[in-house]
């Protein structure tokens, strides 16, 4: 039977993926006639509208099978509204979509017979986080949690591969749009949900005229962590368009074989963009061609810095600020410049440390930030009363010293990956038993959940991925040098909003991978893994 059915799709399916595009439309065509007429003749008008729709997307990624791809992106926000309980998990879209597209890819390469799989630099790293994750978990309590955790650093590893593999510069570019047109939407919910007042009431502001804005990922924090992996990388996008537009970039050297060079230079500067802009682009770069992108990269960064402060989210704030000034120091500073740069970011300190004198910002903002370096301090909570003005503070530091506790007492292996839920009742701080979840800090989470071992693969990990990102913004070319400093800047927010909380939940980790896979396909990458 199963020989039978094998030898069926070798037949059947997989021969329509190496059609040309018409010839698979047309055939798809047809058969969406038959199916239609057939529906409308034996089942419900809404039972026919359902399948017709599940039917027009199984088109959609036979036709064009890195649409899947596309979908993820979508998948990372919105895909928890559409929970699918296996067990005590939830699986999600996009845990599915990740799978799909690796057997659409997968599926396009037994079909063509040239099957290739391209190991990107971060391969290596991801897999010794993971398997030292893994000899942690031969210590935990609950084999579930761990498992949960241990698949997700495990799902970030796919999207990043899956990138490096289904997709080249021009599809790269579109899955950039796309995930700014994600960015967009969500950042559209937020706004409705901060004027409408739209959500829990505990999230009130101002005596309840507003409301914290979550997007859909229930608490306000997830959501400005995702807005934050999201804005530097359509901020870069933009600086870069503009830097080009402003000839910021060198003309191309003529050598003895400048007709070449020359090709070369057209070549690199256009691959990484959509086709539109593609065709009219010129080595020189023809900014008008990338209008319309610039207005959805900078469109979109208008919209999710708005959304990020109706987040009221401190830690994404921080975490935001210090990545645009990142992208646009990486993105604008190729040169002797940097001294200049540098005495601007300066000015620009001092101006932030005296808001609170000037008056520069509204109080609320200012008020917001008035106890921020309290939380880069550790100091035993024990005793400590908790109030309205302080209770933040101190529910973070008793849970940073739960997890210390863990480290203490596990200091090799720690208390098992993904276990610090289940550990925290024995390190629980008097009055503060419920152990959301983690520490809120996932440095000391990890240390907690994995010890030694698994930290220092961490940082083995932590370190290669900025490596990586800085050679890879070296070799950018073009206005996707705006691009590379995007993605420096977006694991800075990342980096630092993870001191205040761990971000790697509600796929976030998924989102993580795809940018980071982004740099496997920027011009110049090539290059830089010879």
């Amino acid at each position: 039977m199963r020989s039978e059915r094998a030898h069926f799709f070798r037949q059947s399916i997989l021969p329509v993926l190496v059609l040309d595009h018409s010839t698979r439309a047309a055939l798809f065509v047809l058969a969406a006639l038959i199916l239609g007429a057939l529906l409308l003749a034996f089942v419900s008008l809404t039972n026919a509208i359902l399948f017709s729709a599940a039917l027009i997307l199984a088109a959609a990624l036979l036709l064009y099978p890195e649409s899947a791809v596309y979908l993820l992106v979508f998948a990372v926000p919105f895909g928890s509204l559409l929970p699918l309980p296996v067990g005590n998990a939830n699986v999600t879209a996009a845990d599915v979509l990740l799978l799909g597209s690796w057997l659409l890819y997968l599926a396009r390469g037994v079909a063509r017979r040239e099957l290739a799989l391209r190991t990107p630099p971060l391969v290596l790293p991801f897999v010794i986080f993971i398997l030292a994750a893994a000899v942690s978990i031969t210590v935990a309590r609950e084999l579930t949690d761990s498992l949960s955790e241990w698949f997700k650093w495990i799902e970030m590893l796919a999207a990043y591969w899956l990138v490096a593999n289904f997709l080249d510069e021009r599809r790269g570019a579109r899955l950039l749009a796309v995930m700014f047109v994600a960015g967009l939407s969500e950042a559209l919910l937020g706004a409705y949900q901060y004027y409408f007042r739209v959500g829990p009431e505990g999230f009130l502001l101002f005596g309840g005229a507003n409301l914290r804005a979550f997007g859909t990922f229930e608490q306000p924090n997830p959501y400005a962590g995702y807005l934050g992996l999201v804005i530097p990388l359509a901020f870069g996008a933009a600086l870069g368009i503009l830097r080009m537009g402003l000839g910021r970039e060198r003309s191309p050297q003529r050598s003895d074989d400048g007709e070449n060079a020359m090709a070369n230079r057209v070549r690199n500067e256009t691959a990484f963009v959509p086709s539109t802009a593609g065709r009219n682009a010129t080595a020189g770069g023809n900014a008008t061609a990338f209008v319309p992108y610039w207005l959805l990269a900078s469109g979109s960064v208008a919209a999710m810095l708005a959304a990020l402060f109706f987040s009221y989210s401190r830690g994404a704030w921080i975490g935001v600020a210090a990545a645009l000034g990142v992208t646009a120091l990486f993105t604008l500073v190729r040169s002797k410049r940097a001294a200049a740069v540098g005495l601007v970011l300066l000015l620009g300190a001092l101006i932030v440390l005296g808001w609170g004198q000037i008056n520069a910002v509204p109080d609320v903002i200012v008020q917001r930030f008035a106890t921020v370096g309290d939380y880069f301090s550790f100091e035993d909570v024990r005793g400590v009363r908790a109030n309205d003005e302080n209770f933040a503070l101190v529910e973070r530091r008793a849970h940073w010293q739960a997890a210390l506790g863990m480290f203490e007492d596990a200091p090799w292996l720690g208390v098992g990956f993904g276990n610090y839920a289940a550990a925290y009742p024995k390190y629980a701080l008097p009055k503060w038993d419920d152990p959301l979840g983690h520490a809120h800090n996932y440095y000391l989470n990890v240390l907690a959940e994995t010890g030694i071992l698994g930290f220092g693969a961490f940082v083995i990990l932590w370190g290669a991925i900025f490596w990586n990102a800085w050679r890879g913004l070296r070799a950018a070319r073009g206005w996707t040098i705006g691009v590379a400093a995007g993605i420096c800047g977006m694991l800075v927010a990342l980096s630092i909003h993870n001191f205040f909380d761990n971000l790697f939940v509600h796929a976030l980790y998924i989102q993580v991978g795809l940018s980071l896979g982004l740099g496997t396909v920027l011009p110049g990458a090539d290059e830089r893994a010879e």
